[in-house]
C-alpha cells in the first residue's frame, strides 16, 4: 500500500467533518506527507507539505502497522517510532479519526 492509497483511505475515514477543528500533518520523511485540514468545511486530506497545528513524524511502515492495529500508539511514542510536535491534545484525538 502506497502513500496515495493511504491518503485516499484517510480521506474516506475523515469524511466531511472529523471533529478535530485543527490541522494535522503526518510526516513520513522521504516517503512524503499527508495533510489533514480539519478546519476547512468540508475537511480535506491532501499530500501538501504545509504547516500544521500538530505534526506526527514516523516511518510509513510504522504508520501502516499503527493503522492495522499491530503497533500501539503509546508504545510507538515511548520507543521513539512516533514523534509529535505541536499540540499534543490534537494527537490524542486522532485515534477516534483513524481507528
Amino acid at each position: 500500500m502506497g502513500l496515495d492509497e493511504i491518503t485516499a483511505g484517510m480521506r474516506e475515514k475523515v469524511g466531511d467533518d472529523a471533529g478535530l477543528d485543527a490541522t494535522v500533518k503526518f510526516d513520513f520523511g522521504s516517503d512524503g506527507v499527508i495533510y489533514l485540514d480539519g478546519k476547512s468545511s468540508p475537511n480535506t486530506v491532501t499530500n501538501e507539505d504545509k504547516d500544521a497545528d500538530c505534526t506526527i513524524a514516523m516511518s510509513l511502515d510504522d504508520f501502516k502497522s499503527l493503522v492495522a492495529g499491530d503497533l500501539d500508539p503509546t508504545m510507538a511514542f515511548m520507543m521513539g517510532k512516533l514523534k509529535v510536535s505541536g499540540n499534543m491534545g490534537i494527537a490524542m484525538k486522532l485515534s477516534g479519526v483513524l481507528g
